[in-house]
């Protein structure tokens, strides 16, 4: 393509990160075909309906409910896709692949699951497929581990990377109220659909995981890989005790390779309140990559919205004008070595918080103590929390050393059993993260 000739752009969907992404493409034209070198055009918009209000201010003749208006117009070089959901999203990213357009992308669900044949379809037609908005919404995530990282060995990554969830957790942690509450007030800004499941239950979490773990550890990682569990357990007294002892709770999304086997799970987590993780608040996220060479890194800031999400997916469609423009083909190849077993979830090794009401008498505590001894499991610390007369029972928190995840479940098992434990309240994995000042060093923000 000619220099002088200008790129055609063809986005689909106009929401709210579409409606984003168009107002920047309109109103930054001449600074988007300085940094590009020859103009960036947004030729047609699909939308479901071609007459309702919108949130940026667009020209009529743009708009098309007909998809094959932009998939088969030979001067739109570059499809955007951000209509959400999983199809017909899917189908028409493949299909714009095969008629060797670039693809840039902002959804998860899709690349989750279909990335790594993506990705192949993308390097066989000459094309790139750039997806840096699917996780993390306007931090630099998906670069840094395609390119930037690839040197290195990852060994671990630790992610907050759910704003609804977090904003959920902070809430029941600063203002002690319970899940409920916490979850209307982000209903109320915006922050939580009506239907917030996904957030919720972890599912959100699990695909944006699974995606950079595949990159991480170089190996596909599938959503059917990934353990996932949601917040909706989590009370008031949970966060209380907690921060007696010295942790905060987080929806930690946790991915790690020991001895070539890689361990990907989502899940509320008790994280040390000196750790930097344990201080991401609000609807901000925060990853942590450990590698051999760079040690730990941490990568902060919004995680959604539609200026930030709206950065990353603008970002994408310069870089592929740019290798347009150039006659270069975009990066899209995915390295994968070996394919690497995956770890269940009743594998896994790490210490447990466990809150229970028993009956309010003597020797309950060497019965309940004896059942976890059965199983391997060493306590590190019992605390007897409250008493109720009425009912003669008490809360008792016991938390233990690490202690492997199938032990743990049958105990409980068995522990449900005894017939002076009333209720297993909530157990809740601990990951005994260390202090490091190396984090003020390593800080990456992306406001």
């Amino acid at each position: 393509m000619k220099k002088d000739k200008s790129i055609g752009v063809g986005l689909l969907g106009l929401g709210v990160v579409g409606s984003g992404v168009a107002a920047v493409l309109l109103n930054k034209q001449s600074e988007i075909a300085q940094q590009i070198g020859c103009p960036l055009t947004l030729k047609k918009i699909l939308v479901r309906s071609s007459y309702k209000s919108r949130a940026v201010k667009v020209d009529q003749h743009l708009l098309t409910i007909d998809h094959q208006q932009i998939l088969n117009d030979p001067d739109i070089g570059i499809v955007v896709e951000l209509m959400g959901g999983y199809n017909p999203a899917l189908d028409y990213i493949e299909e714009a692949l095969r008629k060797s357009k670039h693809v840039v992308t902002a959804n998860k669900e899709v690349m989750a699951k279909h990335g790594a044949d993506l990705l192949c379809l993308a390097e066989t037609q000459g094309v790139s497929i750039s997806y840096e908005a699917s996780v993390g919404g306007g931090i630099p995530l998906i670069a840094p581990l395609r390119q930037y990282l690839v040197a290195n060995k990852v060994s671990a990554l630790y992610a907050i990377i759910n704003g609804t969830t977090n904003y959920i957790l902070t809430k029941m942690s600063k203002e002690s109220v319970n899940f409920q509450t916490a979850l209307k007030s982000a209903q109320e800004l915006g922050y939580a659909e009506a239907n917030p499941a996904n957030d919720i239950d972890g599912v959100d979490a699990a695909y944006k995981l699974s995606i950079m773990a595949t990159l991480a550890f170089q190996a596909v990682v599938h959503p059917d890989d990934v353990y996932y569990d949601g917040i909706t357990r989590l009370t008031e007294r949970d966060f209380r005790y907690a921060k007696e002892l010295g942790y905060a709770i987080k929806l930690l999304a946790i991915g790690k390779e020991i001895d070539d086997a890689i361990e990907v799970r989502v899940h509320s987590t008790f994280v040390p309140e000196d750790f930097l993780l344990a201080k991401v608040d609000g609807v901000y996220n925060a990853v942590q990559i450990e590698g051999d060479l760079t040690g730990k890194v941490i990568f902060y800031g919004e995680g959604a919205g539609a200026l930030p999400t709206a950065s990353s997916v603008t970002s994408d469609i310069i870089a592929a004008a740019y290798s347009i423009n150039l006659g270069r083909q975009g990066i899209s190849k995915l390295i994968l070595p070996q394919i690497k077993p995956i770890k269940p979830i009743s594998d896994i090794e790490t210490c447990y918080y466990l809150r229970m009401s028993i009956a309010d008498q003597p020797g309950i505590f060497a019965q309940i103590a004896q059942e976890l001894g059965t199983h391997s499991i060493s306590i590190s610390s019992v605390i007897q929390k409250e008493s109720d007369a009425t009912t003669k029972t008490a809360e008792i928190v016991i938390m233990t050393h690490p202690a492997r995840e199938q032990s743990m479940q049958q105990a409980l098992d068995r522990i449900q059993e005894l017939p002076v434990v009333k209720e297993i309240g909530n157990f809740i994995r601990v990951e005994t993260l260390e202090e490091d000042s190396w984090a003020k060093k390593r800080f990456v923000l992306a406001d």
